[in-house]
């Protein structure tokens, strides 16, 4: 009773912080609201504050503003205008930084490639886009020298060159931007005034599994808005704080969560180029990094690790991002003495945002967004109808499709195909005329006391063709397509298994091939070749024949019960590609027993 009566009393406290966000207005499209807005608001009442902790360097607000006008300005000058893309194809780092806020500042959309693409996905993002000018870090300039040939930005003078210490050194293909810049061009730009809340800041990518990926459009007043939102309400930082970010800045997590709500309210940052459990506490405390932007992955990675003296009054003590599962949720906040985790749910291309606001364990909270949890047939893969031509919402507690109501408190900006963000709505839901984004996830409602009369949400699974493995989402079916094009596989069925101690799905593939024809070897590399880490099939089923619903579409759920579970194949032969190994081999029960335990080091 005296637990229920203190949770009550620490609810009706976080009105405070609740009330200011609900009072909250959104930026009108004619705004003069963008990231650069914020950003020069900033600097200009905490400019000597640190912003940028990185490696060896340090970079105050003023430092870093003027670094992105004096890129601005050789932008401007290079003829770059508002609504042109620039690709930035880079690692985690302060140049990073100040490149996109150069963009911002002139209107120019940041067209923000994943750095671990090559090859097909890379020329995609960069030729789909239309994009005038690439800046590429040094570090990555050999992957972007390799396409250069099939991409559609071919001048040395549109392609800058960003050093990355003394280990490179500027190809011929390439115009080395340090030689081109003007330092003196250190002043805000004029033409900052005319970028508006309307405008597309950013193109970012949908976790792409072949030459496919999409690009959500991010708007500044989506921007704005989350970052506001995720700062004063989720953080609760301020200019006395400083955030571990080892996200990557192409994500939206990574910029959105992390790098953009430290600029709304002038906390300090320390990034990093990828993340590292051994260095996480030891960073932590160099560095006084009070918040934590993570993801599930980040989070097992910490809790695995034994327990250190680094840990130990460590001093983060909030943090906001997504993933961290329900059964590691506990363990996770009672090991590290984590006082505050804001679990945030939403699509890219998406229009809500959910945040556990409250603090609440286990959810992914609230949102303000008009939502419906829909009756939801995974084995037909559909949503369910009433007799009316209705679809038919669930019981509380009842796992259904998430589908959120577009409208002017839910903008839908879907991605830069219209195609694309078409199917992605459904029509006539609730009345005839209404239109819905469609999440393809499944969620829940729960109960987590007392909440001011606000709905809780928990996150259950994906639906249908998408998986999530290593941070990010792969699609089934964009990866069965490439495999669909090797010789010897005849039709391929692609899903995610779950595997001990793993955070999300591994991929697994199912397909029927004549095995005396097929060589492992080629199909290994074909595999390498063709699609990225996080998509490549962890596991390979060889199957008789492949099931499929009603409406043809490839039935998966006895697939994903059976995985790769040896006792269950009904004799069909199984091949894994193990951790650090290039090639398929054969599933051996030895080797089974290890995946099982957890150590097999996925």
């Amino acid at each position: 009773m005296f637990k229920k009566i203190r949770e009550f009393f620490r609810v009706l406290g976080e009105l405070r912080y609740l009330i200011p966000l609900m009072r909250y207005e959104f930026p009108s499209p004619d705004d003069n609201a963008s990231l650069a807005h914020s950003f020069e608001e900033t600097v200009t009442k905490f400019g000597s504050n640190d912003f940028i902790y990185f490696e060896n360097e340090k970079w105050t607000y003023d430092q870093t503003n003027e670094a992105a006008n004096v890129l601005a300005n050789k932008l401007v000058d290079d003829g770059v205008k508002l609504e042109d893309r620039v690709v930035l194809f880079m690692e985690n780092r302060p140049n990073y930084i100040i490149s996109i806020l150069a963009l911002n500042k002139i209107g120019a959309i940041g067209v923000l490639i994943n750095t671990s693409l090559t090859g097909n996905p890379l020329i995609h993002c960069i030729n789909s886009s239309n994009s005038k000018k690439c800046i590429v870090g040094a570090e990555l300039a050999s992957s972007l020298e390799e396409v250069l040939s099939e991409v559609n930005i071919k001048d040395k003078s549109d392609i800058y060159w960003v050093k990355d210490g003394s280990n490179y050194e500027c190809p011929q293909w390439a115009s080395n931007l340090d030689t081109l810049i003007d330092a003196s061009k250190s002043n805000n730009l004029s033409i900052t005034s005319k970028v508006t809340a309307k405008d597309t800041a950013f193109y970012i990518f949908t976790s792409g599994t072949t030459g496919v990926p999409k690009a959500a459009l991010f708007p500044n007043s989506k921007i704005i808005a989350a970052s506001v939102n995720i700062s004063k309400g989720g953080y609760r930082i301020d200019s006395s704080d400083c955030m571990y970010n080892c996200l990557p800045l192409y994500h939206s997590t990574g910029l959105m969560l992390g790098l953009c709500a430290c600029i709304q309210v002038g906390a300090a940052t320390f990034i990093r180029r990828k993340f590292s459990a051994s260095a996480f506490w030891k960073e932590a405390k160099q560095f006084n990094t009070t918040a934590f932007v993570y993801v599930g992955e980040l989070c097992r990675y910490l809790s695995f690790l034994e327990p250190s003296e680094e840990e130990i009054n460590n001093p983060i003590s909030k943090m906001v991002g997504n993933g961290l599962r329900p059964d590691l949720w506990d363990c996770f906040r009672n090991r590290f003495d984590v006082e505050r985790i804001v679990e945030i749910y939403g699509a890219s291309e998406g229009n809500a945002l959910f945040m556990n606001l409250l603090n609440k364990d286990e959810t992914i909270g609230m949102t303000n967004a008009k939502v419906g949890i829909f009756k939801y047939d995974v084995a037909e893969d559909k949503l369910v109808k009433d007799n009316d031509d209705k679809y038919i919402e669930v019981d509380d507690h009842q796992p259904g499709l998430l589908l959120v109501e577009i409208g002017p408190n839910a903008i839908y900006n879907g991605y830069t195909d219209k195609k694309a963000s078409e199917e992605k709505v459904v029509s006539n839901v609730m009345v005839d005329g209404d239109r819905w984004f469609n999440t393809g996830d499944l969620v829940k409602t729960m109960d987590v006391g007392f909440s001011l009369g606000r709905k809780h949400y928990q996150f259950v699974d994906r639906v249908g063709d998408t998986f999530r493995w290593k941070s990010e989402n792969v699609s089934t079916n964009e990866v069965a397509e490439i495999l669909n094009s090797f010789e010897h596989v005849n039709m391929a069925n692609v899903y995610g298994v779950k595997v001990p101690k793993s955070e999300g799905r591994a991929g697994m593939v199912a397909f029927n091939c004549n095995l005396e024809e097929f060589n492992w070897d080629d199909f290994s590399s074909f595999v390498i070749d063709k699609l990225p880490s996080y998509a490549q099939p962890i596991f390979v089923r060889i199957i008789e024949e492949l099931e499929t619903t009603g409406t043809f579409k490839l039935k998966k759920n006895d697939l994903r019960d059976e995985a790769y579970h040896l006792d269950k194949v009904k004799g069909n032969q199984v091949f894994i590609k193990k951790p650090g190994q290039s090639n398929y081999v054969p599933l051996e029960r030895d080797y089974y027993e290890v995946i099982e335990s957890g150590e097999a080091g996925f």
